[in-house]
């Protein structure tokens, strides 16, 4: 098969539409559902985005796109206790890495992984399927499914949620062409490779980046690839927990990424994960309440009349001062940027979401300043040299 009709494209109105290739076949099959433009946009950079981070890696990778840009993206490491509880996954649940790499993925955003379309860099596992099945989302890509896996994915929305399996060994051309008001452009693929050797020339006082620093950077620059430019992402642990899409001033790149990072350590306050919520509300209700509750609206949650429809009884409010003192304890974030840091506004915000280590391309006639601040709060920063803008 070398073309698969589409319902419509990016809007109901722009029809017809398609997928197809000029030369061979495509190389994907439709298990379950019919997938739309936009689906296929999300599911295609979202496979080369864990592909990269399991090459770069060596673990298990997921993503969650919205809009073609990751909500999140993340390897599979073990999940704390508390990573479980804010994740809303059993205790006692059995985890594979893959499914960890998901629960991480989808987890640290979870509001705009409303609806997402999941990434997956292996063959989707029970585990996996089973996390996969209660949330809101629009479809799958993964190299192939378990059978079992497959049965239970196919179970959703009522048997028409979108399962993608893609053969692992294409490669695209290296030439890459897209049309816009009937011209064509065309390019060389990004083929640029991240790796520790990515990270050598560090500009900074600290020089000091460990190897765990080295892969959340190396995380945070291969999502930045398949994100949207303007972009900034923070990363902790393995997982992206803060990314700053599409915006056209880099501050407010880093402003809203270091937002979403605050939000993802507020939710691990004991306040918020002692929330006292109506046993039958369900995960979506959940999210929305917390992001209220953890805001400075949060009188819109705790306000008499609403805090009944959520809680079974009025939570104590997540003082100023509070926040505050939780969020000091933020540390050991690295951040990746897809250009340079144009001035030192954006290490100052940085910094205030407790990043520690930073790559960007380095080239602004203030890079100077910028590496004086680093200096200042004591921030490790590598000049890669290279930008990723992506459109």
């Amino acid at each position: 098969m070398n073309e698969l009709e589409l319902k419509y494209g990016c809007n109901p109105n722009q029809k017809p539409a398609r997928i197809f290739m000029k030369n061979g076949e495509l190389p994907i099959r439709v298990l379950s559902g019919r997938p739309g433009y936009i689906n296929f946009l999300d599911a295609f950079n979202g496979w080369q985005l864990v592909r990269e981070l399991k090459r770069a890696t060596g673990l298990p990778a997921a993503a969650s796109f919205k809009h073609v840009s990751p909500a999140g993206a993340a390897v599979g490491l073990p999940l704390s206790d508390v990573l479980r509880r804010i994740y809303f996954i059993a205790p006692d649940a059995e985890l594979s890495p893959l499914a960890c790499a998901y629960a991480r993925a989808r987890g640290a955003d979870r509001m705009s992984s409303f609806g997402d379309w999941i990434s997956l860099s292996d063959v989707c596992d029970v585990s996996t399927a089973k996390l996969i099945k209660p949330e809101v989302s629009d479809g799958v890509i993964a190299p192939g499914y378990e059978p079992e896996a497959l049965e239970i994915l196919k179970t959703k929305r009522k048997g028409n949620y979108n399962i993608v399996e893609i053969d692992p060994a294409y490669e695209p051309e290296k030439l890459e062409r897209k049309d816009v008001f009937g011209i064509t452009f065309e390019q060389e693929r990004n083929e640029l490779v991240i790796g520790d050797d990515f990270f050598a020339n560090v500009v900074t006082e600290n020089r000091d980046l460990p190897g765990f620093a080295k892969r959340d950077l190396a995380i945070a620059m291969i999502a930045l690839k398949y994100t949207q430019s303007n972009s900034v992402c923070y990363v902790k642990d393995g997982q992206c927990i803060g990314i700053g899409a599409g915006q056209q001033s880099r501050i407010h790149c880093t402003r809203l990424a270091g937002d979403k990072a605050n939000n993802w350590w507020l939710r691990q306050h004991e306040k918020t994960l002692s929330l006292p919520f109506l046993p039958t509300l369900k995960n979506p209700d959940r999210d929305n309440a917390i992001d209220r509750y953890i805001s400075d609206e949060w009188d819109d949650v705790l306000a008499e009349g609403v805090w009944q429809t959520l809680f079974t009884q009025k939570p104590e409010v997540l003082t100023p001062e509070e926040k505050r003192e939780w969020l000091s304890k933020l540390t050991d974030v690295s951040l990746g940027s897809d250009a340079f840091f144009p001035f030192p506004d954006n290490i100052d915000r940085a910094a205030r979401s407790g990043v520690r280590y930073i790559a960007e391309p380095g080239g602004s006639i203030r890079d100077d300043l910028v590496i004086e601040a680093c200096n200042r709060y004591g921030i490790a920063m590598a000049f890669t040299g290279l930008r990723l803008f992506h459109h």
